[in-house]
């Protein structure tokens, strides 16, 4: 990937193993909400209680919920713009893609080359991209005034044209069952935020979270950071506006997305760079939670 002659300097890199393992919503109808992912999405709900819920992939958490009955929906302000669920391989993702066509959800499937997606919302307007990988087709560029994909055989594309649906409903099976449960291979592969400005997103994530540089452009005010060289775990954009407001404190969505760094030595090395950079942080039981320069969640674990 191509990064911009201006990017911000960074010594360290946050550990290559590092992923994101889940995202945190306040949610304004629980049992809605846990409706939804279990019948659209096939999450296995792990636990409920009268205000919060744990959804996914029968193993591992991928969705935290917590009912605020009060809270509201606020629009053009900084936060969540998509979680995105990545399945294990093709035929995982046409079964997915194909049940949401069975149920009558709208949706955008997209093929980005690198990777076949789709997006949707949730019922209370959460952003919700599922996706699998599709190197063999080619990989994606991103540059300071350009977002392009190549095919393997060398041509160009936009990176964003409609699935060849024919082709990826040729995974599945003649009458197969499409209301199952997600693998335990299923997680959550990227999240991808509304910020105020992108520079003070990369000097967080990037100079002291220490997340590489995938790509960022100017031109489409947005950038892709990531560990161990994926294409993106965190993708950053303006898209709501250059200085756009926070989210406020009673906003439904985004309350935090997990960081899982795979030691407590890795994770201690992150710390060790907030500290260092002053930027605020509270111990919990999860883990460590901070907020970055657009007052999104983060919250930092080791295994």
């Amino acid at each position: 990937m191509l990064n911009s002659k201006n990017d911000v300097q960074q010594i360290n890199s946050i550990h290559k193993a590092t992923n994101i393992a889940s995202v945190s919503l306040n949610v304004a109808n629980l049992e809605n909400q846990i409706n939804f992912y279990q019948k659209v999405l096939g999450m296995h709900l792990h636990w409920k209680d009268e205000h919060q819920a744990s959804l996914g992939n029968g193993e591992n958490e991928l969705l935290h919920l917590t009912q605020h009955p009060d809270y509201k929906r606020y629009r053009g302000t900084t936060g969540l713009y998509h979680f995105a669920v990545l399945f294990p391989n093709q035929a995982e993702f046409a079964r997915a893609v194909a049940r949401l066509y069975q149920l009558q959800v709208p949706n955008a499937p997209t093929d980005h080359i690198q990777t076949k997606a789709t997006y949707f919302d949730d019922p209370e307007g959460n952003g919700i991209e599922l996706y699998a990988e599709s190197p063999e087709d080619g990989h994606w560029v991103m540059t300071d005034q350009n977002y392009v994909a190549y095919r393997t055989d060398g041509s160009l594309s936009n990176g964003r044209e409609p699935m060849d649906l024919d082709r990826l409903f040729s995974h599945l099976k003649k009458g197969e069952e499409l209301n199952v449960p997600v693998s335990q291979e299923t997680r959550i592969g990227h999240v991808h935020l509304y910020m105020s400005h992108v520079q003070p997103a990369l000097d967080f994530y990037h100079g002291i979270l220490g997340f590489d540089i995938m790509g960022r452009s100017s031109n489409y005010k947005m950038a892709f950071v990531s560990a161990g060289g994926y294409h993106h775990h965190i993708g950053l954009n303006a898209w709501q506006g250059e200085g756009a407001p926070f989210a406020p404190a009673d906003a439904l969505g985004l309350k935090h997305f997990t960081v899982n760094l795979p030691n407590q030595a890795a994770l201690s090395e992150v710390v060790n760079r907030i500290e260092n950079a002053q930027i605020p942080f509270e111990k919990t039981e999860e883990g460590i939670l901070l907020y970055d320069p657009s007052q999104n969640g983060v919250l930092l674990r080791s295994l």
